[in-house]
């Protein structure tokens, strides 16, 4: 771990943190999910070493931390992009820092579009997969043999059982999916989109990927649950915008709320 993540951790401790088990990063029009948590302690990135300046609308930027349904929780109210700054491992220093605060798994959500005439705006989807269309890795220039990182379950196969198991008392319907990482912040092309449906994508978007490679690295458990925000461009009659993707992940967040809570009570049964 850098001393920067250190130094962020400490701060969080300082300020009462103790416990995380699981972390969440909240993606775009998503940050009200983390009024769940119980007596919650909010620090806002700008006091937290390492952590983003975020730039982008529906990105809170505070770090909140607390319980949920006797789980010691922590809440990232918005991500930093590749787009913002050009480096892929702008989520590095608060992945770290999540670890260091205790968290085993983390859970990555995001708005998303489809590229799959299944889903459409407003459901939610698990990523079992992605592809890293870019190119980009944050682990490029990492150094010695700590870049080769195992991707072979990246998703948590575990995690996967257990969110299903969530739809079950929260009568969420939860359908799955691979994604495909574009570097944005222009969204796809009409012909990106049919490219990504014929290598196999279902949802695209513009974050998860770098995050998910990075988490991985920690020795981190993963899971990925997004919410389609709108079709891919020209696509179901796709036009996607950034006000069109806040106002249905907003929507959505009502149902994904239900599906973490039902999440976070059946952890014994996924233990046993």
């Amino acid at each position: 771990m850098s001393d920067i993540a250190e130094n962020a951790a400490e701060v969080a401790r300082s300020r009462g943190a103790t416990g995380v088990d699981i972390a969440f990063v909240l993606g775009t029009g998503l940050g009200n999910m983390a009024e769940a948590v119980e007596n919650p302690i909010a620090i806002p990135y700008a006091d937290l070493p390492g952590f983003p300046t975020l730039t982008v609308s529906g990105h809170d930027g505070h770090l909140v931390l607390g319980a949920q349904e006797g789980v010691g929780v922590a809440y990232m109210q918005g991500r930093a992009h590749y787009y913002e700054k050009g480096d892929p491992r702008c989520m590095e220093t608060p992945l770290e820092t999540l670890a260091l605060l205790g968290a085993q798994i983390v859970v990555f959500t995001a708005a998303v579009g489809s590229v799959n005439a299944d889903l459409y705006p407003g459901n939610l989807v698990m990523i079992t997969d992605h592809i890293n269309f870019c190119g980009l890795n944050p682990l490029i220039g990492a150094g010695g043999d700590g870049g080769f990182v195992a991707m072979a379950e990246a998703y948590d196969p575990r995690l996967a059982r257990r969110f299903k198991r969530a739809t079950l008392s929260s009568g969420v319907t939860l359908r799955e999916g691979v994604y495909m990482w574009f570097s944005g912040p222009s969204f796809e092309t009409p012909a990106e989109i049919k490219m990504a449906k014929a290598l196999g994508a279902d949802v695209v978007g513009m974050s998860v990927a770098p995050e998910v490679i990075l988490a991985r690295r920690l020795g981190l458990r993963v899971a990925a649950v997004v919410i389609v925000s709108n079709f891919g461009a020209n696509f179901m009659g796709g036009n996607p915008s950034h006000l069109e993707t806040r106002k249905t992940a907003a929507q959505g967040a009502i149902m994904l709320r239900r599906l973490i809570k039902s999440f976070l009570k059946i952890r014994e049964i996924e233990q046993q």
